[in-house]
């Protein structure tokens, strides 16, 4: 691995011009002492330049092979499109670069294989954008947990839903076209919530579920085009763990919430834990027991209640940090193999939607 000697900053192409690029990736990497955004690529060279124009970096281009290669860069993030992540992660992993990719790591448990694979044979860092991770709620459930403070867990659950989807401004974009997207809340948020259950409580086993699209045109968001919406609208979603549990979840953009955004509840033997499932802008801890039922809130860092988006910070901090240092914080960080777990938990559920039945994780091709 090639070390950031300790006079310089780590160097960051940032790849993709998406808004989640522009409000995460390129500030989050810019806010590190040691850090800069040297690069940005996109698809378009007159979107790169945007983009770079906006926040003063040197370098734009829509060459990615080039951008890879460039021995001025240290590391990429991946922000683009879903169905080009694992040409764009294994490319930047066959130049030696530290890797950051947006979730879904990949369209299929096959791209995933593989670039887990890439990633374990190339010896840098590579992490996935699992942001619920780095909420202050979440880290001390988990501590909570391991500390027995409810006993021995026997249920996960976790609610988030809102009506977006079907608001009367709602646009379409790539997330809702299956070429691009792969799927879609399944990909987009699915992938989260596969990920914080294992964080939390152990590996998937098996998965059974179902999805389901409401039929409907909407508005392209960049050329105002009406479009046929062709991914997944709501997920229900069960799930057996190795060690015996059992987690559900159900998530929605076109029902109306059940909570502000969404929580992860863990019910255990003497009492349950629930925690806010977001960017960092609703962040909690709460508890209940059998002879106080009614939820009470748990003491965090004063900076959990900030009402920012501080987990996007902290995990782009967090990239930086395990690249600078050579390793992983893996109390936290989520990397390629976490995202490999993911991707087949969701197989698996798409895979029992057309059985019927309970698939393991293990019979994923």
């Amino acid at each position: 691995m090639n070390a950031i000697p300790p006079d310089r900053n780590l160097r960051v192409g940032v790849i993709g011009t998406s808004s989640f690029a522009e409000i995460c990736h390129i500030p989050g990497i810019r806010s590190h002492p040691r850090a800069e955004v040297a690069a940005v690529w996109g698809r378009r060279i007159a979107a790169a330049r945007e983009m770079a124009d906006k926040f003063g970096i040197s370098k734009a281009t829509d060459d990615f092979e080039a951008l890879c290669a460039d021995p001025e860069i240290d590391a990429v993030t991946i922000a683009s499109a879903n169905v080009v992540h694992a040409e764009q992660a294994i490319c930047a992993l066959r130049h030696g670069k530290h890797v950051f990719c947006e979730k879904p790591l990949a369209m299929s448990a096959a791209e995933a294989r593989a670039m887990a694979e890439a990633a374990r044979k190339s010896g840098v860092i590579h992490q996935v954008a699992f942001t619920f991770r780095y909420n202050y709620g979440l880290r001390e459930l988990r501590r909570r947990i391991a500390a027995g403070d409810i006993g021995t867990p026997f249920l996960a659950r976790i609610q988030y839903d809102r009506w977006d989807g079907l608001a009367a401004d709602w646009k379409a974009s790539w997330r809702d076209q299956k070429s691009a997207a792969g799927a879609g809340i399944l990909f987009d948020l699915g992938s989260h919530l596969f990920d914080i259950t294992r964080h939390v409580l152990g590996p998937i086993a098996s998965v059974i579920g179902y999805t389901h699209v409401v039929p409907r045109e909407a508005p392209d968001k960049v050329t105002g085009e009406m479009i046929r919406v062709e991914t997944d609208d709501l997920v229900n979603a069960w799930m057996r763990l190795q060690n015996g549990l059992r987690g559900q979840f159900f998530i929605s953009r076109v029902t109306p919430p059940f909570a502000e955004l969404g929580y992860l509840e863990i019910v255990g033997e003497k009492g349950a834990l629930k925690a806010a499932l977001s960017r960092g802008g609703v962040d909690y801890l709460k508890a209940s027991n059998p002879a106080d039922p009614e939820w009470m809130d748990l003491p965090l860092p004063d900076e959990a209640s900030d009402g920012k988006p501080h987990a996007l910070g902290l995990m782009m901090h967090s990239f930086v940090d395990a690249c600078l240092r050579g390793k992983v914080d893996e109390t936290i960080d989520a990397t390629f193999e976490d995202g490999l777990a993911a991707q087949l938990a969701m197989s698996a559920l798409l895979e029992s939607q057309q059985s019927d039945r309970w698939v393991s994780l293990n019979e994923v091709v």
